[in-house]
């Protein structure tokens, strides 16, 4: 069975024999609701390519120790991915976050395009935002990523324009463009940014600003995708064709 994991704040110290201690709503979870023992094997990991495998020493009402067992430090994966993800409406956000996240790309940008239905503005923002890291927290730990993923605060149309400059490959989704994405080369090294569009597609405005920063605009396929799938199939499209899924 694979084991628990469980995300802390650092790991810079821990070596074979260390002990490390969970605490707050981490361990109250681990503790309370999963009903962690003493004895129990977990994984812990600060998210930023650390990782140990401990055994459980002690546990409390918001906390537990671990000793460990073996520690593992994992290179950030190249090229880094980051998808720039146009507001999409309900709970698709992080449905996006979530598979995002199991794929492997390292940030997510969230992005009020002109023809966004979802606003963020004032708590409603704060609170979106808070899902959407929640949700590529745990998404990580699921899928045993060493390395978690960043999620920006939201970003606008020149924020994103700016983001591509420095990108060593930059594509916009359209589903008008006569560009495949399959005959886009994949840089081995560096970072990639993905735009995807909202429901209402990207304006010509918008198009117009990312091309100027260097983006080229290309298409999945012959089908329309919706917002909260399309930045999934382009990285994993992206990524099939690189050493990280060899």
């Amino acid at each position: 069975m694979t084991l628990p994991v469980h995300l802390v704040p650092s790991l810079e110290s821990a070596t074979t024999g260390s002990a490390v201690t969970v605490e707050g709503d981490e361990a109250h979870h681990a503790v309370a609701v999963r009903r962690l023992r003493v004895g129990e094997q977990v994984v812990l990991t600060d998210g930023r390519g650390r990782s140990v495998v401990g055994e459980v020493t002690s546990t409390g009402k918001r906390v537990f120790a671990v000793e460990v067992v073996s520690a593992e430090r994992v290179p950030e994966p190249t090229p880094s991915l980051t998808v720039v993800q146009a507001l999409p409406k309900g709970d698709r956000g992080e449905l996006a976050v979530e598979v995002l996240t199991e794929v492997g790309v390292a940030r997510v940008v969230p992005w009020a395009a002109s023809r966004s239905v979802a606003v963020w503005k004032g708590e409603r923002a704060a609170k979106s935002l808070a899902r959407w890291r929640s949700t590529a927290r745990e998404a990580a730990k699921q899928a045993r990523r060493p390395w978690h993923p960043e999620v920006d605060a939201l970003a606008g149309t020149a924020e994103v324009a700016e983001l591509l400059r420095g990108a060593d490959l930059a594509v916009v989704l359209h589903e008008d463009a006569t560009e495949p994405l399959s005959g886009v080369a994949v840089p081995p090294r560096g970072s990639v940014v993905v735009v995807v569009g909202p429901e209402g597609g990207v304006s010509p405005e918008e198009l117009a600003a990312f091309t100027q920063a260097g983006a080229r605009v290309v298409r999945l396929g012959e089908e329309v995708l919706r917002t909260s799938t399309a930045g999934v199939v382009a990285c994993a499209a992206l990524l099939a064709r690189t050493s990280r899924w060899s």
